[in-house]
């Protein structure tokens, strides 16, 4: 039976919680709302099922990977797609096409309150819920299963979510149902704590005296695709702009212990499609984004994602690249985790969300120290990456 015994070891995908034939294990939310597997002992049969199906290992599936993914610059040819996504709106075309052809996507939306869950879309009204980054790690609940039912009734499903997501989704379906199952993943930069969101989206209520009745965690529309702002529109009509959440998950100080040993930060990716901002974008061509609306970046990774690229690429404006024009830290290496995580959870814990909001995690002699070698160490890994190549 599964066991975590370091949670560094679990990204919470649900494929064994998924595949247990005797729905022995429960996904559980530890203090910042991470789930985990717990085993009922009662239950369990020992059939080994949850260990053989998991995939956050160095292991997991590329059987189906050209030898190189194909790079694109890509941006839809119609604005209101690229200004109403997070980039370019690559994932708009595929998931388009999907739909048009009596498919089923999933990605991430929204229940209840700003809850960040995966969500299942039968049209394009239902898949535009989907647009946009939500810096959560979303709950997948009943998804994979619902994958799988959708699959096994002879359906087109397109799944989109982190690697780890895809990889656990690959894993669980297995190759017999893989056919017809598309799998787009992001460019992850870790996935941040639900009870955090939860407890944040509160205090913002309470500071501003007003529901909020829409997100956007990357809002680009005064401040361009550039702009790392989040915005709120409220109940009382007035509309705020912050950057206390944002600033947070760029700490790496609440996301995911596995976030920090995550096994899909290369090329070799786990999924049909990969997605991500376009940073770097002026290099290859100075004129594709040049009104700051956003440029996605787009791996073809696999013979499938190739052919239904030449139906969706009408639909782009595309140009072709090199991984050297296009290289991101999350495609080298995991994010590096805040030195004072544990910390941050612990504080959470015993003293609550507004705490650790104005709490100074990044003072004392012994994070100083910790900062001044981790400059040192990556200096080193950028002299080897350069003898190497």
């Amino acid at each position: 039976m599964i066991q975590i015994n370091d949670k560094a070891d679990c990204c919470g995908c649900t494929a064994c919680a998924s595949v247990c034939p005797k729905d022995a294990i429960l996904m559980e939310p530890d203090v910042l709302g991470f789930k985990y597997p717990k085993v009922d002992l009662d239950k369990c049969i020992n059939c080994g099922l949850c260990e053989k199906v998991c995939a956050f290992n160095v292991n997991y599936d590329r059987s189906l990977n050209l030898d190189e993914p194909e790079l694109y610059a890509a941006r839809h040819k119609d604005i209101h797609e690229i200004e109403t996504s997070r980039s370019g709106a690559a994932f708009i075309a595929i998931s388009d096409y999907i739909l048009e052809n009596g498919g089923i996507v999933y990605g991430v939306g929204y229940k209840d309150h700003f809850k960040v869950v995966h969500k299942r879309a039968i049209n394009k009204e239902e898949r535009n819920e989907f647009k946009g980054s939500k810096y959560v790690q979303s709950d997948l609940e009943g998804i994979f299963r619902q994958v799988k039912k959708d699959l096994k009734d002879g359906k087109m499903v397109l799944f989109s979510g982190t690697p780890c997501q895809t990889s656990g989704l690959n894993s669980f379906v297995g190759k017999k149902l893989r056919e017809n199952l598309i799998l787009v993943d992001i460019v992850c930069h870790g996935v941040p704590s639900p009870y955090i969101w939860r407890d944040y989206l509160m205090y913002v209520e309470n500071k501003y005296k007003s529901r909020v009745l829409k997100v956007d965690f990357r809002d680009k529309s005064r401040v361009g695709w550039t702009g790392h702002i989040e915005s709120y529109l409220l109940e009382n009509g007035n509309k705020i702009e912050l950057k206390t959440y944002t600033n947070l998950f760029y700490q790496h100080i609440m996301l995911r212990p596995s976030c920090g040993k995550c096994y899909y930060t290369n090329i070799k990716r786990p999924s049909d499609f990969t997605i991500a901002d376009y940073w770097g974008w002026e290099k290859i061509d100075k004129n594709m984004n040049s009104d700051n609306k956003g440029i996605s970046l787009l791996f073809i990774n696999t013979c499938k994602g190739a052919k239904i690229f030449d139906f969706i690429r009408k639909k782009l404006n595309v140009k072709r690249v090199q991984l050297d024009d296009c290289k991101q830290p999350n495609l080298s290496h995991p994010s590096e985790l805040h030195y004072s995580c544990k910390k941050f959870e612990h504080y959470y814990s015993l003293k609550g969300f507004e705490f650790i909001l104005n709490y100074d995690f990044e003072k004392g002699f012994d994070y100083k120290l910790y900062k001044l070698f981790s400059i040192i160490r990556r200096k080193f890994d950028r002299l080897i990456d350069k003898i190497h190549k």
